[in-house]
């Protein structure tokens, strides 16, 4: 055997025994007439001892080894004199009697450490060294322990793992598909499905009631830190049910995560949010519930004042940052850079301080009295030593948003945001539909086979942007891990939906002919939810991107610049599939 224990297991009570290790050298040291190695796997690390005294040539060859060698060793488990009590192995070491060298090495191009001093374009060029290091092991390890837990979960409560198509048909409705060209039927393209939306409404039609499935899905998008062009889901459809009993099932399924892989016990019932008050209080259909500083709308109060910004404003909001009165004039100079950002595209910032006596002092005290002010203060609830910080603009929606990153700043910068805080809520009651301005048309806000709420039905006729939809999705400090709706089972209403969305009959039946003919013969109301993997990983590995909970993660272009993919083709491979490539300008 290539070993008989690995660098992780032995223990004081294991010394005496011989033992075989086989790993990587982490790092070697030569003291006196001593060398000491440390030798790695995944499992942990042990260190071995070579004396010079009782095997020359065996010591030797040690101080020959260079890092990342692969190597065997045998010996003799004994205690350490000084002891390290960083590592589980830390109260033992092997006394080295025989030593194989099963590859040598080249030097790393960076240093196998959690603190490595190589940066993320290398770290990604070289992902198998990458994925040495102890902090991605981890997350690897938490990824799996969390599919194990997920897949427990599900079939105790009764649910069938099935895998549906890779290849399937294009459907241009949402984010951009990832296409593949078919060389027996020249012309023609499959697309890497997006989600296994309508294959799993066809199998609750078939009876299979609860299915799930831990599923790659792919969406050629721009990328940020929480998005790959590939990514995983925890994918999930029942039959019979409402929307209670989904949210309550994967409320279940969230707290049982939590206890199992972050010994967080969550009692309480998360938070159902609608979306409207989500938007008005926090700017944000995914708000972070770890702080407050609620939005306060000050329209009422601070218009008519001869402050033009104010006066010709169609919203004016703040948020009360409790304790921060002591920003100086530099920090809210940059508060108000920050926010003038071509990404946020804020105008500028008012600021007011309330003093130790309570009297308000503001950035725009010319314009206001302090009566005014006083009802400001008022309206924030606001205590000495608060800041409030206040946006204003001539659109309502775009302008919270950017009070909403103000926010999410502000949190930053008071350290309200920890991560080993956790805040789950659930967003409901989204709108059915939004304007495109791009298409010039009512899109679907989550996907054209979402159900509207029973109420708001009539409204489809009249006043389809009124219209609610039978949606949900889960969000756990401010980030969104997951999503879902109740479906639309009923032919002519899913028909109506088309219709809504600016589909012909046509190109409804072209497109998605085959689900439409299948709730024909008898499908069960149903509805689902996904769960984001990669984002459950990083969440509860307290990482700001979801690229290393992902073994080989494309970088922020969308490539792998270890396969050096995407790729050209080469002229015989584009004849087999009967393409052109013309990159000339259009």
């Amino acid at each position: 055997m290539y070993r008989t224990k690995t660098c992780g297991e032995l223990r004081l009570n294991d010394a005496g025994s011989k033992v075989t290790l086989a790993g990587w050298v982490q790092r070697a040291r030569k003291m006196g007439g001593m060398t000491f190695v440390d030798v790695r796997d995944r499992y942990g690390i042990t260190q071995v001892v070579f004396n010079n005294e009782t095997d020359a040539a065996l010591c030797e060859a040690a101080n020959h080894l260079g890092r990342e060698y692969v190597i065997q060793i045998s010996g003799t488990v004994a205690e350490r004199s000084n002891k390290n009590p960083n590592i589980p192995t830390g109260e033992i070491e092997i006394i080295a009697e025989t030593l194989n060298v099963l590859n040598a090495s080249e030097v790393p191009p960076f240093t196998i450490e959690d603190d490595t001093d190589g940066g993320d374009d290398l770290r990604m060029k070289f992902r198998y060294l990458d994925l040495r290091r102890n902090s991605v092991r981890k997350n690897l390890e938490l990824r799996h322990k969390m599919t194990m837990e997920v897949r427990r979960y599900l079939d105790s409560k009764g649910f069938l793992e099935i895998e549906t198509p890779m290849l399937v048909g294009s459907t241009p409705e949402g984010a951009r598909d990832f296409v593949v060209p078919s060389r027996m039927n020249p012309g023609q393209f499959y697309a890497l499905p997006q989600s296994p939306q309508t294959l799993k409404q066809l199998l609750m039609v078939s009876g299979m009631d609860r299915y799930f499935q831990i599923v790659k899905c792919f969406r050629d998008e721009d990328l940020r830190a929480d998005r790959q062009p590939e990514f995983t889901q925890i994918d999930c459809e029942m039959s019979f049910v409402e929307q209670d009993d989904i949210i309550n099932l994967f409320e279940g399924m969230a707290k049982h995560l939590f206890k199992e892989l972050r010994g967080v016990e969550l009692t309480e019932p998360f938070i159902r949010m609608p979306w409207a008050d989500a938007m008005k209080y926090y700017g944000s259909d995914k708000p972070d519930l770890r702080f407050g500083m609620e939005f306060v709308e000050l329209m009422d109060i601070m218009k008519g004042h001869g402050f033009g910004v104010f006066d010709n404003a169609a919203y004016i909001g703040g948020i009360c940052a409790p304790g921060a009165a002591t920003y100086t004039r530099k920090q809210l100079d940059q508060l108000t850079e920050y926010v003038k950002r071509p990404q946020i595209g804020a105008k500028g910032m008012v600021y007011a301080r309330v003093e130790a006596d309570g009297n308000v002092k503001s950035s725009v005290d010319k314009f206001y009295s302090q009566e005014v002010l006083q009802q400001m203060k008022q309206a924030f609830n606001a205590n000495p030593g608060d800041l409030i910080l206040i946006l204003s603009g001539d659109d309502v929606m775009k302008t919270r948003k950017q009070l909403c990153e103000l926010r999410l700043e502000m949190g930053r910068q008071l350290g309200l945001r920890d991560k080993n805080k956790f805040a789950c809520l659930w967003v409901v009651d989204f709108p059915m539909f939004e304007w495109s301005e791009e298409e010039q048309r009512l899109m679907a806000m989550h996907h054209p086979f979402t159900h509207p709420k029973e109420e708001d039905i009539p409204l489809l006729d009249t006043n389809p942007e009124a219209v609610r939809a039978d949606a949900y999705d889960m969000v756990v400090n401010g980030v969104e891990v997951g999503g879902g709706s109740i479906r639309i089972h009923d032919s002519a209403l899913q028909a109506k939906m088309f219709e809504i969305l600016g589909f012909t009959p046509e190109r409804a039946q072209e497109q998605f002919g085959f689900l439409m003919n299948a709730f024909k013969f008898g499908a069960p109301p149903h509805g689902g939810l996904a769960y984001g993997l990669d984002r459950w990983v990083s969440l509860f590995a307290g990482l700001d991107s979801i690229r290393d909970c992902i073994a080989f993660p494309k970088n922020n272009s969308g490539r792998d610049v270890m396969l050096e993919a995407p790729a050209p083709l080469d002229d015989k491979q584009l004849d087999e599939l009967a393409l052109k490539i013309d990159l000339s300008e259009k």
